[in-house]
């Protein structure tokens, strides 16, 4: 069994040995001789602007991280992708998401073919489509329009477009309503279509493969609740679209082949929301609205492509990633947006970073057996989250870097919120890197009992992420930002970031199981003695024992 030789590398023994040298210095001591560190230890592009000065690490660690980057071939890897080659090597496909957002001039090569005037091409449909819903001019099947619009998907094809909703819902059309289903559980969709009108509602089911179990699941559940209120089958096709490459399966299930939006193998499905996966983004914010969209991912992609590693953004964050989870041994990542629109920006990173960069093998498939890969990344809007799991962050046993994301002006200006909401990112972030002192409590009057309870020992890393407002292009960048980020950890750890074998498992014994949960006799059980009595006891509970 061959292992990975990452760990012997010279830029990797290198910061193994400067980490011990730095691995004890206080910020407040590094701050303390660097009075310019501050402004110095910044980088922006796309409208964001990045304090990585927080961070444990002098100009050394910053240009051992870089040599490390440079040693690792990241510059080589990243023109790979740009250039469309097959960098996904388990599934021999080339990660092309750069190309959703590529303007109609430029040129992307898969296999011989430009992929560019076929992005563009799905795009047009797409807005001919979404003006004609918005305009009111697509009518249903009783001569009504469109008010409701359910996106019907998992992973990639819900994760991306409900983050996306909630995010920019400050320029979505209010006069109609947007739901998002996708857990298989019966609640999911039960609860989103409860008060809806069939009349006036579009499904948009969104499966590559028109194959995928849940969504197709909650897809003919979908078809069923319709039928129970138009009672006409050629209705469909004025209430269900398709986000799919499988015209047979579509065509199949009653939508017209028309209003079939497609994308392709290239595009992996967390990198997806900028595709036709983006169909109910558009519907809610408009065509120029999701133009300017991919226009914030393409800033962000021309700077990861262009800018100089020691200025780049994506490169930094993916660094400073690879800095603590490797050497300082923190296992998370907490994202904190204080922003409320941003709600679920921390669950859309949780698939992009950890489907991605949770792998064990490299990609010649050697065992990581000496070195972590992805960190876990979790959080919650500020100011919540200070009032919930910040109390670990300050004072737990646990290192766990931070991003703060804020923006200088508020797209909801009411009094004097923006202010107090901005002031606690710039306070915790200096609460966490600086902390407070025993001589510090002391001065206060503190009992001497209660001064370690009080003390902050500080030393806990983080980034603030700042830029002017909430925009479709700034949300565009700030993606592409984790994106790349992400990409560049990949390239580090040697391991295919584009693939997602581990999920699979799960899914062919899950419809093994089916049938034997279902079946009306007693099913000839052959798993584990656990996974049978878990069977048989929930077969007794259901009447079928």
């Amino acid at each position: 069994m061959s292992e990975s030789i990452l760990t012997q590398t010279p830029a990797w023994q290198a910061l193994a040995a400067h980490y011990q040298q730095i691995k004890n210095v206080p910020l407040r001591d590094i701050f303390a001789n660097d009075a310019t560190r501050g402004e110095r230890l910044t980088a922006e592009a796309a409208g964001l602007y990045l304090d990585y000065s927080k961070q444990r690490a002098n100009n050394e660690t910053i240009r051992l991280l870089l040599r490390l980057a440079d040693e690792r071939g990241l510059r080589a890897k990243i023109d790979a992708m740009f250039r469309g080659d097959k960098i996904n090597v388990t599934e021999q496909r080339a990660v092309l998401h750069v190309a959703l957002r590529a303007p109609r001039s430029e040129k992307i090569f898969v296999d011989g073919v430009d992929v560019v005037p076929e992005v563009h091409a799905v795009l047009d449909k797409m807005t001919a489509f979404a003006e004609r819903v918005r305009a009111g001019a697509w009518r249903g099947y009783t001569g009504k329009p469109i008010r409701n619009v359910v996106n019907i998907g998992i992973g990639g094809s819900d994760l991306g477009p409900v983050m996306a909703y909630e995010a920019l819902k400050h320029y979505s059309a209010r006069a109609m309503t947007f739901r998002f289903v996708s857990n298989v559980d019966g609640t999911d969709f039960a609860e989103a279509t409860r008060d809806l009108d069939a009349a006036e509602t579009l499904f948009i089911i969104s499966s590559k493969t028109f194959t995928t179990l849940e969504t197709m699941t909650n897809a003919h559940t979908a078809r069923a609740w319709f039928l129970a209120q138009a009672q006409d089958e050629k209705a469909i096709a004025k209430h269900f679209v398709a986000v799919s490459t499988n015209a047979t399966q579509v065509e199949n299930f009653g939508i017209d082949t028309a209003n079939m939006f497609g994308f392709w193998d290239w595009v992996g499905g967390r990198y997806s929301m900028d595709s036709a996966i983006g169909l109910s983004t558009m519907l809610a914010v408009g065509p120029e609205n999701f133009r300017a969209l991919l226009a914030g991912f393409r800033a962000m992609d021309e700077h990861f492509r262009a800018a100089p590693f020691e200025s780049n953004l994506p490169v930094l964050m993916g660094l400073f990633g690879v800095w603590y989870n490797n050497f300082f041994d923190a296992q998370t990542v907490a994202v904190l947006p204080y922003d409320q629109y941003l709600k679920r920006f921390p669950a859309y990173l949780q698939q992009l970073t950890m489907e991605s960069n949770g792998k064990h093998v490299t990609l010649d498939g050697a065992y990581i057996t000496n070195y972590q890969t992805g960190p876990i990344y979790w959080g919650e809007p500020g100011t919540n989250g200070q009032h919930s799991f910040y109390q670990l962050i300050h004072q737990g046993t646990k290192l766990i870097p931070c991003d703060f994301i804020g923006f200088a002006n508020p797209l909801n200006p009411l009094g004097a919120h923006h202010d107090i909401l901005m002031s606690n990112i710039f306070a915790q972030a200096e609460a966490l890197a600086f902390g407070k002192t025993v001589a510090q409590v002391q001065a206060e009057g503190t009992p001497a009992w209660l001064v370690p309870h009080r003390t902050f020992e500080g030393n806990r890393p983080s980034n603030v992420i700042l830029a002017d407002k909430l925009s479709p292009e700034t949300l565009g960048a700030l993606v592409a930002l984790y994106e790349h980020a992400v990409f560049t950890q990949g390239a580090v750890w040697d391991i295919d970031s584009f693939d997602q074998w581990g999920v699979e498992l799960g899914k062919v014994l899950a419809k093994k199981i089916i049938p034997e949960l279902e079946s009306v006799a007693a099913p000839d059980l052959k798993h584990d003695s656990s996974t049978n009595a878990l069977i048989t006891r929930y077969r007794r509970l259901r009447g079928r024992a």
